[in-house]
Parts: structure tokens; sequence; C-alpha cells
């Protein structure tokens, strides 16, 4: 297991590209499944994410094949349909390969997923909303069996939660309902680029999908798809992690190869804290001469303020000058980095789901741990401006989501060396 040593007091500056979003290539991995030609990808990030899937397909009778950043997947149709427990608990979105065995194998045994442990994130809406297409899935030690009978049918169905739309259970009824029978009306979807995406490049597979990008997706089942050839766009998250981290050390990062759009929340959120923004077509720049300001930041469904960035707005929170409020309303028990960035220095107070930060004039360097993959960054970020050394344990949780996350933080200045954890020490009572 690998840690980070991290030397605080450097500035992030210079140009960095974004790697493909591990977001929108799972689902679109999981796709292959619907079809039995083959499905390219181009700029698949290495990731552990990304690598865990291809193995759960594997298993499932897909043969993935990587040169480089393009990756080849094709799906044998009489492949097993069971997803087991090992792989699947080690990550959520893996879940996604639900929806495509049913359509198209007309079963499925998936292991209850896994991932990153950040409260209750039930499977409830994949379940409602293929079993509203026939699916009759039930719960059976453990796993999410389904056995539809035959081709799935067309439904009018609502998804999504008290805290709002999902976006994987909006993928998984997605790629069930274009095999479908007849005419399926999906409303409260949701709109994160990453759904658009997997709409996309369903379409260039031959599926029949009306209000792409909004929260109303209409299907029109079709009997078969086939093989496409797609490109996955920049990750929007890393490059709100870059971006926020130049402007809490005082630097200046341009992030190229992404949709600034897709960042316009994150854009206003640290212009409100001082920093000066600037972008183009397919890039963004982020620079801060001066302190960030305090600010409030509230988590929404897009196009609002990601929570897969709230840990990293927190963290340069922590070094503003004034008091700012983060209210977490995607996944209200999202908070377990809270306790690590106290380990720094930081004053922080949890009231249910909001946060109250006082920016401190320092941090200083300690030995951290990662809890998931979101604070592992806020946690290197932290101790990029920390005084010290900061010690951030367990990054396996960060390399899930990250491509090569050192080696390109070095590039831009961050003091940042990749080792090798020691054991931790053991110790006998004395009696």
């Amino acid at each position: 297991m690998d840690q980070f040593e991290v030397t605080g007091g450097a500035r992030l500056a210079g140009r960095v590209a974004a790697a493909g979003s591990k977001n929108a290539v799972l689902p679109i991995m999981a796709a292959a499944l619907l079809t039995d030609e083959p499905l390219v990808i181009h700029n698949v990030p290495a990731l552990r994410d990304v690598a865990t899937l291809a193995l759960i397909l594997e298993q499932l009778g897909v043969t993935a094949t990587r040169e480089g950043s393009t990756l080849t997947l094709h799906a044998d149709p009489t492949g097993p349909s069971r997803a087991s427990y090992d792989l699947v608990s080690t990550m959520r979105a893996s879940i996604c390969v639900l929806g495509p065995l049913i359509a198209r194998r007309g079963k499925a045994a998936v292991s209850m997923p896994g991932g990153c442990v950040f409260g209750v994130r039930p499977v409830d809406q994949h379940v409602k909303g293929l079993n509203a297409l026939g699916a009759g899935i039930t719960v059976d030690e453990g796993y999410l069996v389904a056995r539809s009978g035959g081709r799935l049918h067309g439904a009018d169905l609502y998804l999504g939660t008290h805290f709002g739309p999902s976006v994987l259970a909006t993928g998984n009824v997605l790629m069930g309902a274009v095999l479908a029978e007849g005419t399926t009306r999906i409303e409260n979807t949701a709109m994160e680029p990453e759904v658009t995406a997997l709409a996309r490049c369903l379409v260039s597979m031959g599926a029949k999908i009306e209000g792409i990008g909004s929260h109303r997706l209409i299907v029109e089942g079709v009997e078969r798809l086939h093989g496409a050839e797609v490109t996955i766009e920049g990750d929007r998250i890393e490059a709100g992690t870059f971006l926020v981290g130049a402007a809490m050390t005082g630097g200046e990062v341009t992030v190229t190869g992404i949709d600034p759009y897709q960042l316009t929340a994150v854009a206003e959120t640290l212009r409100l804290m001082g920093a000066q923004i600037d972008h183009g077509e397919t890039w963004m720049t982020v620079a801060a001469a001066d302190r960030l300001r305090a600010t409030d930041v509230t988590t929404l469904p897009f196009p609002g303020f990601p929570t897969d960035l709230q840990a990293q707005i927190m963290a340069a929170m922590c070094v503003a000058e004034g008091i700012s409020v983060v209210s977490e309303r995607i996944f209200p028990d999202r908070f377990m980095h809270i306790a690590e960035l106290l380990r720094l220095g930081a004053r922080i107070r949890k009231e249910g789901t909001q946060a109250i930060v006082e920016g401190a004039p320092r941090l200083s360097g300690a030995t951290v741990m990662a809890s998931d993959l979101r604070a592992s960054a806020a946690l290197v970020l932290a101790g990029i401006v920390a005084e010290g050394t900061t010690t951030v344990r367990r990054v396996y949780h960060i390399d899930r989501g990250y491509e090569r996350i050192d080696a390109r933080m070095a590039e831009l200045g961050a003091r940042i060396e990749r080792m090798e954890q020691p054991p931790l020490e053991k110790h006998r009572p004395e009696w």
C-alpha cells in the first residue's frame, strides 16, 4: 500500500490536460454488454476503477483490449450473467452492469455494490426503475437477482430521491430501456454530463433517445444495438481539483481538454472567493494572488456545485479569510474528511448536513488517513499549503479516480512523493 509525502508551501502553476472522465467512462464500458459488436472507447483514463470494471466485464464474457488510451470491448452475448462480490464490492459504479445484463440476456445476478464509504447510498431507484420495465429484481444472499423472462417492456416512470435524481440509476434504467419493447418515458432523470455522454454513446450504437440533457428522457426501444466508436470527455472533477488547488495556493493553473460549461458553478464559487477566472472553448484558467475569502457552498445536482468537489472546496475554505458554510444536499454524511482536516489544524464544526469552516492563517503538516476518493484529493491539497510535511495514507483511494495525480501535481510545482506505506506498529500491553 502506498502513501504520499507532501511538503507544504508550494505554489501550483502551469498547464495540465484533464484525463478522461471516470464517471463517464464506467457506464459507457458497461454499455458494451448491449451489443455483440465491438465498442471502441478513446481517451480512457488509467484508473483503478477502470481496470476493476474491465475485470468484471471479463467475468461476464467481454473481451477487453487496451492500446494506450483506447479500450476495445467485445461482448459474447452467451457469457455469464453473474458479477461476483469480490470485485463489485470495491466500487459502486459496478452496479451499472445490471441494466445492460437484464436488457440483453434477460437475467442477471449482481452483488450489492461497494465503493467509497461516506453514508448510505441505496440502490432502490435502480431496482424501482428496472422493475417497472419488467426486470423482476429481488435480493438474494447479497445479490440483486433479475429474471425478466424475456424482452423488457416500455413504461412510464419517475426516478429520484429526496436528495435529487440518481446519476447511476438514470444510466442503468436508460440502458435497460434502449432494448425494451415499446416506449419508455423517464421523468426526473439526472442531467449530469456523464449521463449525457452515456446517452450519446447509446445513440451512436443505434438507440433512439429524445430529451438528452434534460430531466425527461423518452426512449423508443430497438431490437438490437451495434458497435460504435466514442471518445470520453475530460474529467470535470479532476479539472476542478486542479483549479481549486491553484486558487488555494495562490497560483495559476490552466486545465485543458474540458468543457468549461461543466464547471460554471465551481468557477463562480472560486470567483466569489477572490480568484480570477478565464476560459476558452476547451480550457479554463484560475489564478489567485491573495488569500482567498470565505463563501458558502451548497452541493446540488448538475448544474449546481458538484458533491464530488465538496471536500476539495472545504480544504480551500480552511485557509480562506472568514467563515464559510458548506451544505451537503446530495450525500448528507459525506463529511468524513473533516476529522483528518482537523489534524492539520483546520477549524471546522459539523452541524447536521452542514459544516461551518473558520479559515485559519496556517495549517500544519501531520499524518492523515484518506477515507474515500475525493477526501484523498482534499488532503493532498491541504498538505500542499500546510507548513511542514503531510503524510497521506491509503492513497489507493485516489488512484481509483485520479490518473497519476502525484506526478501531475509535481509538474505544477507541488512537492509530493509516492512511497510504500510502512506497516503499522503493533504494541503489546506490558501487563
